[in-house]
């Protein structure tokens, strides 16, 4: 268990808050919840994108998603990878090209509750 703790405090290093759902997946499926921290790890690590570059990527995919839960905690975590509210909304522009205006309204509607 204190295994499963470190990997945790890890993985919301590198992109936040971590949902409820790993930590109960760690007690009810320790093999698919390894799978899925080295997926994780895999996907958030920094390689020819940067971790914070993927954070933008992943906060425009869930405002266009309109998934609250996602969008939420990917906010929480841009702000621990120093990502600036001005980087938040050039990223939301994007979305908006091309995923349209309630994209675009949700994910900055959202960000201003989480980075006020």
């Amino acid at each position: 268990m204190i295994l499963v703790k470190k990997e945790i405090k890890d993985l919301e290093e590198k992109i936040g808050k971590v949902p409820k759902f790993f930590r109960e997946l760690a007690e009810k499926d320790p093999e698919m919840y390894q799978m899925v921290m080295k997926l994780e790890s895999h996907i958030w690590d920094d390689g020819m994108l940067t971790r914070k570059t993927k954070k933008l990527i992943a906060i425009a995919i869930a405002a266009s998603l309109r998934d609250q839960h996602a969008v939420h905690a990917q906010l929480q975590g841009a702000a621990s990878l120093g990502i600036s509210k001005p980087e938040v909304e050039e990223a939301l522009r994007v979305a908006f090209l091309l995923a349209g205006m309630p994209a675009y309204v949700y994910g900055k509607a959202k960000l201003d509750e989480v980075m006020p």
